[in-house]
């Protein structure tokens, strides 16, 4: 639907016959999409005031996280010298997303997702504070550490699948394949920059600054979100009240488990992304090993293999901005198994130069696939159901971190780094094939759903 003039129009459910059942009021602001050519298209999305709000608060405060991330590495090295550790950390911060994102998703469809966001950003801007008090004074031990990434990880539970979930309603369907690409290309940025600055910072001032740094990046994002306009926003669905008032968190939950496995497109996504993310997307654990053990490149290769990938990642991201097209099941699937094949071919090759184009295509691809199934979801799923479908998504994509780097790591450590990842790469390629011989019913439901878009 589309309007000439920049005004708030009501859209009552009976509008869109894919959510009458939903009997949700969406709100939105539609406005004229200016002609844009050349580079001006990949950052589209960055013409609604709320999302460029939203954006640049993250594109600080994402730097900042990386900048942590490395300092925490280096402070569990300091206080245990003990590399597991590393992994538990890591771990910690993960595994409440596994456990808890379902629910994480039923809170984010039940109160408005501004008013969580800032509750969350705000609750991990005051644990990067409580390790910089505890390592600038000297107090910090290791179970600290831990005790402050477990908590850190409960928050990401709630704030992962709200913080997906408010891109459409920032920028609107039409807009939202860029959105997420630009916000994929903000991540990978983030990844570069993040560590590249913690590291320098470390060696002139040691940890205890980083911490501080990045509490204070927080400022600028829960800023961002707290100028956020919700009478401009495109969709505020919450959940539809029922003849006892609102639905109990388990009715809730199964609602949302229900339109997951009836809706074949759905279904069909997360599926392949759970198996992908399993399996293949945690190769970078095993990195170092061929760094070092079979490339021979020294810790100088290893920068540069990390600096491909990320590059590779950030240079599909911008792509995929400046196309902002629709995704489509077979564009997904074909990511997918381009992925899978490159990671193999990684895992297999005994040149340098030859890995390091590999491994920028393998990012390159990862990033078109996870970014072509983030949009799928958030375009077909009913506003009233999105904060589940995609706590949903999240604990297949991120909650399986833990149990993928487990995975992949015992294999590096018996049978070597090659034979882990080429593990890894097969299983992925099987899915995403499965997926391409299965995709019958879910193309069909994504045809029918973007009838009443």
């Amino acid at each position: 639907m589309r309007v000439s003039s920049e005004e708030e129009v009501t859209l009552s459910a009976p509008d869109m016959a894919r959510e009458a059942s939903a009997a949700a009021t969406t709100t939105a602001v539609l406005q004229p999409a200016p002609s844009q050519s050349g580079i001006f298209r990949a950052f589209r999305a960055l013409r609604h005031r709320n999302f460029r709000l939203f954006w640049f608060g993250q594109l600080i405060s994402l730097i900042g996280t990386w900048m942590q991330t490395t300092a925490q590495a280096w402070l569990v090295l300091e206080l245990d010298h003990d590399a597991w550790l590393l992994g538990v950390v890591g771990a910690l911060q993960f595994l409440p997303v596994l456990f808890f994102a379902l629910f994480g998703g039923i809170i984010a469809d039940r109160l408005p997702k501004k008013r969580i966001l800032v509750l969350t950003q705000s609750s991990a801007a005051v644990q990067a504070f409580l390790l910089w008090v505890l390592v600038a004074s000297g107090a910090v031990q290791i179970w600290h550490v831990l005790v402050l990434a477990l908590l850190l990880g409960i928050t990401n539970a709630l704030d992962m699948p709200t913080r997906q979930a408010f891109v459409v309603e920032m920028v609107g369907r039409e807009d939202l394949p860029n959105a997420v690409a630009l916000n994929s290309s903000l991540f990978n940025m983030a990844r570069v920059l993040g560590p590249a600055i913690g590291g320098l910072l470390i060696a002139r001032l040691g940890v205890a600054p980083l911490f501080l740094l990045n509490a204070l990046s927080f400022v600028p994002v829960i800023a961002g979100i707290a100028m956020i306009d919700s009478r401009r926003l495109y969709a505020q669905a919450r959940l539809p009240l029922g003849k006892q008032g609102q639905p109990s968190p388990l009715q809730s939950l199964r609602e949302g488990l229900a339109y997951v496995a009836h809706t074949p497109s759905v279904l069909l996504v997360i599926v392949v992304v759970g198996l992908v993310s399993l399996f293949g997307i945690n190769f970078n654990v095993s990195l170092p090993l061929f760094a070092t053990d079979v490339l021979h490149a020294g810790p100088a290769g290893f920068g540069f293999i990390s600096s491909a990938f990320g590059i590779g990642s950030l240079l599909s991201a911008l792509w995929l901005a400046w196309a902002n097209k629709r995704p489509t099941i077979r564009s997904l699937l074909v990511s997918g198994i381009a992925f899978s094949i490159l990671e193999a071919g990684f895992a297999l090759s005994p040149w340098y130069p030859l890995s390091l184009v590999l491994i920028a295509l393998t990012g390159f691809t990862q990033i078109a696939f996870s970014a072509l199934a983030n949009t799928t979801l958030q375009a077909v799923t009913p506003d009233h159901l999105r904060g589940r479908v995609m706590s949903v998504y999240m604990m297949v994509f991120a909650g399986s971190s833990p149990i993928g780097n487990l995975y992949t790591g015992a294999l590096a450590d018996l049978f070597g780094a090659p034979a882990a990842v080429l593990a890894g790469a097969l299983p992925s390629l099987v899915a995403a094939l499965a997926g391409w011989f299965l995709r019958g019913p879910a193309e069909r439901d994504l045809t029918e759903s973007r009838q009443f878009l």
